[in-house]
């Protein structure tokens, strides 16, 4: 039964007052026909742009064979992404799901498991990150429990210490004998597109592998082709064990992936995980699809070209608008603001300039759009921040 006073839609979300009904390329269009240029791609998410061709006719030509039967049964588009992701990475095994949130929930328990089945139990502590933000399941906020992220959803899960990103003292003193791992985020997303130093990597690469521990990288936000290759990893030199993937990995169509080596995931054996969603003939298919894009031959090296220019050309308007921008950070497609005025404001000038942009936490307004951009959306996209300076000092 409606209740007018109670929403139908659980209000935990504050939406903006725009609802887009339209999408192309690094284009939106709203239910008043009024276009937009997307520098936001849902969150990472529409990484080759809003209704690509070849992810449209995968979808579509899946959709008209089928759509789900269960992972008690082989699904060979599966087969087929599984291999995919290990011939294109690190890993010898995958496990998909339906988002990164869940792909996090795997890698913790993989890291766990994989020291009781060796006969440890004792080790499952892991050392994670403040800024980090590991998605909102109980495990993620357990991860690093922010008062807004964990206020009221106590008792949370036992099994985390949080340190200082980027101290290796905190995660030197944090190291003890219960510890099973370390989890991070090549480059923060909801933190403030804040990167870590590829020494600082590779120093806690070393460190596991003195302590005998796992190295665990959450890629949800800034894996595939954000920062100008496959993965983040590959441009930093450090290999983690495990690795988060999701948001890019269906171009809109949910799905996520936790991918290891052999040796990490040995303790994950029958029984101990599934999905019933995750990795069925449709999200498969699209996933599929996403990597016809993003491997072939000079698609990335070219979306790293174009995202230089997007940040040169950023580079130049800090300078001159040091009254609004305090800072560029990032790498390729992932790239922040630090500014002046509150990053909330700042968002909402370029939205009604007609540029859509995500907020982050240390003040930053994340540009992350799709790898697809042209240079003149690119160019579009740089006037309309140039413009929102100008109108702000002269206000």
């Amino acid at each position: 039964m409606l209740n007018s006073s109670v929403p139908t839609l659980l209000p935990v979300y504050k939406r903006m007052d725009v609802a887009f009904e339209r999408g192309l390329g690094a284009q939106l269009w709203d239910d008043r026909g009024r276009r937009y240029l997307d520098f936001g791609s849902g969150i990472a998410v529409t990484g080759l742009g809003h209704c690509h061709p070849h992810l449209v006719e995968a979808l579509t030509s899946q959709a008209n064979a089928l759509w789900h039967t269960s992972n008690l049964y082989e699904i060979p588009a599966l087969q087929k992404l599984a291999d995919r992701l290990v011939a294109n990475s690190f890993a010898e095994t995958v496990f998909v799901c339906n988002s990164g949130a869940e792909a996090i929930e795997i890698t913790v328990k993989m890291a766990r498991r994989h020291f009781f089945a060796r006969g440890l139990p004792g080790r499952h502590r892991v050392i994670t990150f403040e800024g980090a933000f590991h998605g909102r399941t109980m495990t993620g906020i357990s991860a690093v429990p922010t008062p807004k992220m964990a206020e009221g959803f106590a008792p949370l899960l036992e099994g985390f210490d949080v340190v200082p990103f980027g101290d290796l003292a905190a995660v030197q003193a944090a190291i003890g004998p219960s510890t099973a791992a370390i989890l991070i985020e090549p480059i923060q997303g909801e933190g403030g597109i804040r990167a870590a130093e590829p020494g600082f990597l590779a120093a806690l690469r070393q460190l596991c592998d003195e302590h005998d521990m796992l190295l665990l990288f959450d890629e949800v936000q800034c894996g595939l082709g954000r920062t100008g290759n496959m993965f983040a990893y590959e441009g930093m030199g450090v290999v983690p064990d495990i690795m988060a993937l999701a948001k890019g990995l269906g171009g809109g169509f949910p799905i996520g992936a936790c991918l290891a080596t052999a040796r990490a995931a040995a303790g994950m054996t029958y029984g101990t995980h599934g999905s019933t969603f995750g990795g069925n003939p449709l999200g498969s298919a699209v996933a599929n699809a996403v990597l016809d894009v993003m491997l072939k031959e000079g698609f990335m090296a070219d979306a790293a070209r174009r995202a230089g220019v997007l940040r040169e050309r950023l580079q130049g308007m800090a300078a001159r608008h040091p009254e609004m921008i305090a800072e560029v950070r990032g790498k390729g497609f992932i790239l922040g603001l630090r500014t002046v005025q509150p990053a909330g404001d700042v968002v909402a000038r370029f939205m009604e300039l007609g540029l859509v942009t995500i907020p982050a936490s240390d003040n930053v307004v994340r540009l992350l759009p799709p790898l697809t951009v042209t240079l003149d959306e690119i160019e579009e996209g740089v006037g309309i921040i140039e413009q929102a300076a100008s109108r702000a000092e002269a206000a």
